[in-house]
């Protein structure tokens, strides 16, 4: 009995050692063509410090059968608050190419930790024969991938994190049809962009495949916990249509806040200042309002923090403010102001005191709560009798003309538009200005009017040209901008022979440009259709072609001379037929 007891004990140690390390792998699909391109995630989990003696790298199965094109891996590692328990994972990405079709296995990866080996279980995978009638576009949607990265995986709630979204593939030419980029959207993160500036594209990244960052963005995690934050989408383009392609998931440890915090503080994370004052210009009367201004400036989560509000006080009576915000979402992160316009109206006569209720933010960078407590604005209010007693004659006789002005309106005259205003200064300055632009205007119209005398003397003796028709007017149009390409090739020639590669395109793209608006066209789709409509379809064909070939070649990592040569004469040749 006793030695069933130990057999069983044992048997449940190794059982909950196994579960402490956790092998998978899994492909993105079961079937595939012949130009698909297949991609294994390799996941590794540990949990436990003493599990971390890894004691070998990943050892991958035999691919004989398939080209290793791409790879690239990422490791994360956090505790677990709950347990207590160190969690390590690794992620491992594949991207294969296979040589043959039909039913291909692919065997087992290996791992030896704490001398023990951990292995998956084998699989199969068919490859088929492409199918004649898929679309362009998702052939080229498989070559293209996008990876969203997280700058810090272990933040506060509340607390920014900068992500940016990255894109792959081994075509660049595929990396310009990436579009409609989508921000991932999830009610557990606030999700801001940063930067939709595509970078520069870096032709040998991942397992020499080119990238290019897409957007920059930053989240704000609102609740505590492992925070999953969905993927990010695009679309990629092509003349068969669109295919929309997704990013990977990416886990988030969003901590507590810790304990402690003041009884009136809300979800202000950063830091922050409050300030308020009254930017009302006339003296504050008793049951008129007055525009009081709160401002809370800083770092942090300013758009979706709960602003302090004024308190409530038997003194005067507030109205619901009006908000706006001047803020800016930086790499370093969200700065500006929030703006909150209040109108008060005193009650009473006298020194008011207009508060702001209690406010508090915690400090991430110091791992503190700051109290910043109520701001107080102290505002003479006066009655109306008093602000009457306190004007002076001017003011007074002002006043009555205003009034008069706006009670008493004849059908003749709009009286009120001469209405007196207070504290009104005539600006000499100003009008001395005004009187010199009216004159140099005047001038100008005299010496214009004697030019126009003068230029139309001589053509009164000239006989009147016939006018054409339309068509040939056109025709004269397209002569006088006809642009000489013979100049442009030989530029072309020489810049070739230099190889100053930079300068052949620029100067292409002045030689296109200069023969479409020859013919009136600012796009070169526009273009194309009018070489089909006027030309013919090979002509139009034949440039499309070229313009292809020239984004191929201009962003090409390595240039070749004998490229450039088949570009510079199929270059010659277009532009001659067109220019004829």
């Amino acid at each position: 009995m006793q030695s069933r007891l130990t057999y069983i004990l044992f048997l449940l140690i190794s059982i909950i050692s196994y579960g402490q390390v956790n092998l998978s792998v899994t492909s993105d699909k079961a079937s595939y063509t012949a130009k698909d391109v297949i991609n294994l995630t390799i996941v590794l989990e540990i949990e436990g410090s003493e599990y971390n003696s890894q004691q070998t790298k990943l050892r991958l199965p035999d691919f004989s059968k398939f080209n290793l094109i791409g790879t690239g891996s990422i490791t994360n590692g956090f505790m677990d608050p709950e347990t207590n328990t160190v969690i390590s994972q690794s992620v491992t990405r594949l991207a294969l190419e296979p040589k043959q079709k039909g039913k291909v296995k692919i065997g087992s990866f290996l791992i030896t930790i704490n001398n023990k080996i951990y292995k998956t279980e084998p699989f199969d995978i068919l490859i088929k024969d492409v199918d004649k009638k898929a679309a362009v576009a998702a052939n080229i949607s498989k070559d293209v991938y996008l990876n969203m990265e997280v700058e810090d995986r272990e933040v506060y709630q509340d607390e920014p994190t900068i992500a940016v979204l990255k894109v792959y593939s081994r075509n660049m030419d595929n990396l310009r049809r990436v579009k409609n980029i989508h921000l991932p959207e999830n009610n557990n993160v606030d999700v801001y962009p940063v930067s939709f500036a595509k970078s520069e594209i870096d032709p040998s990244d991942y397992g020499n495949m080119s990238s290019q960052v897409l957007a920059v963005f930053m989240i704000f995690p609102n609740e505590s916990g492992y925070v999953e934050v969905p993927g990010a989408s695009a679309s990629v383009s092509s003349y068969a249509g669109k295919n929309k392609i997704v990013s990977n998931k990416v886990k988030i440890n969003v901590k507590k806040l810790p304990e402690g915090s003041p009884e009136y503080f809300k979800n202000a994370v950063g830091n922050f200042k409050v300030s308020i004052s009254n930017i009302s210009k006339e003296k504050a009367e008793v049951k008129k309002p007055i525009k009081i201004l709160v401002k809370v400036s800083g770092e942090g989560n300013l758009k979706n923090m709960e602003l302090p509000k004024l308190a409530e006080s038997p003194d005067y009576e507030v109205f619901a403010p009006k908000i706006t915000s001047k803020v800016s979402t930086e790499i370093t992160g969200m700065k500006g102001e929030i703006l909150a316009n209040y109108l008060v109206i005193p009650k009473k006569a006298g020194e008011l005191s207009i508060k702001t209720e209690n406010f508090a933010f915690f400090d991430p960078a110091k791992k503190e709560y700051v109290d910043l407590g109520q701001e107080v604005l102290k505002v003479n209010t006066f009655s109306h009798d008093q602000i009457l007693e306190s004007r002076t004659a001017v003011e007074k006789v002002n006043e009555y003309t205003n009034t008069f002005l706006e009670t008493v309106n004849t059908p003749v005259l709009k009286t009120t538009s001469f209405k007196v205003k207070e504290k009104n200064r005539l600006h000499w300055n100003t009008l001395f200005v005004n009187i010199a632009i009216l004159i140099a205007l005047f001038i100008a119209y005299l010496l214009f009017k004697n030019w126009q005398k003068r230029r139309r003397l001589p053509k009164e003796d000239e006989p009147v040209k016939p006018l054409g028709s339309v068509a040939e007017t056109e025709k004269e149009i397209r002569e006088r901008l006809k642009t000489d390409v013979n100049d442009y090739f030989s530029y072309l020639e020489n810049l070739k022979d230099k190889e100053d590669y930079q300068k052949f395109f620029q100067t292409y793209e002045e030689l296109d440009s200069e023969v479409r608006n020859q013919y009136f066209q600012s796009s070169a789709e526009d273009f194309a259709l009018f070489l089909e409509n006027y030309k013919g379809a090979a002509i139009a064909e034949e440039y499309r072609n070229l313009a292809q070939k020239i984004q191929i070649e201009k962003y090409a990592p390595v240039k070749s001379s004998e490229g450039i040569d088949m570009l510079l004469k199929s270059i010659v040749n277009l532009y001659s037929q067109i220019s004829k």
